[in-house]
C-alpha cells in the first residue's frame, strides 16, 4: 500500500445487477473466484458510497438497485435469505413492497431487494393479519394500488415476523443512506 499511496479510485467500471450478479463495464463476471473475492471486499463509505476495495484502490459500485440482492438458500430442513455476497441474513428489521412488486428486506447488512427468481418462494413466506398465506389475488391488488395488504407481515426462520410496508422505489436510497450512483467529486482524480 505504500508504494501507491495517491491510487485514485474507480468509477463507472463496476456494478451490481437485479440478480447479484457483478459487471464490469455491462458485462457480466463469470469467473465464481473473481465474483467470490469482490464480495469479501465490498463495503460502503460514509457517504453511503458501495466499494470493492482492490489493494489500495477503491472500485466503486453502481447499483441497480440496492446494495445487495437476496436469494434463498437451503440449511438443514429449513430455507433462509443469502446475500449475493454470501453472507446469510439472520434477523430481519423490515420488509417493503415497492410500486412494481418487488421485495426489499433490511437486516444486519443492510437492505437488499429479493432476487426475482427467488421471489415465488418468499412470497409464501408473507401472511395476512390472522397468519394465513397472503393470498396471490390480494397482494396483486395491493402492488396495483401500491399499498402492502393491511396488516401483513413477512414471516423469516419460523420465529421472527416484520410487518410488510410499501416504498417508492425512487424513495429507497435515501431511506436507506445508499448511493446507487457513485462518482467522484470535483477535482478528484479518477481512473
Amino acid at each position: 500500500m505504500a508504494k501507491w499511496p495517491d491510487v485514485p479510485s474507480v468509477y463507472g467500471w463496476l456494478s451490481l445487477d437485479l440478480r447479484g450478479n457483478w459487471l464490469i463495464k455491462g458485462q457480466r463476471i463469470s469467473n465464481p473466484l473473481l465474483s467470490e473475492f469482490i464480495g469479501r471486499n465490498y463495503a460502503a463509505d460514509a457517504a453511503g458510497r458501495w466499494f470493492f476495495q482492490n489493494g489500495p484502490q477503491r472500485v466503486f459500485v453502481a447499483l441497480a438497485y440496492t446494495p445487495f440482492v437476496l436469494g434463498t438458500c437451503r440449511e438443514e430442513s429449513s430455507t433462509s435469505l443469502a446475500a449475493h455476497t454470501g453472507a446469510r441474513v439472520r434477523a430481519l428489521r423490515g420488509a417493503w413492497l415497492d410500486e412494481v412488486g418487488r421485495l426489499l428486506v433490511e437486516s444486519a447488512l443492510g437492505v437488499g431487494v429479493v432476487a426475482d427468481r427467488d421471489l415465488p418462494e418468499v412470497i409464501t413466506w408473507l401472511a395476512d393479519e390472522a397468519g394465513n398465506p397472503l393470498d396471490a389475488d390480494r397482494l396483486e391488488a395491493a402492488v396495483l394500488a401500491g399499498t402492502a395488504p393491511e396488516g401483513s407481515f413477512l414471516r423469516y426462520g419460523g420465529e421472527q415476523q416484520v410487518p410488510l410496508l410499501t416504498i417508492r422505489s425512487a424513495d429507497v436510497p435515501g431511506r436507506f443512506g445508499f448511493d446507487p450512483d457513485p462518482r467522484p467529486a470535483p477535482g478528484e482524480p479518477e481512473c
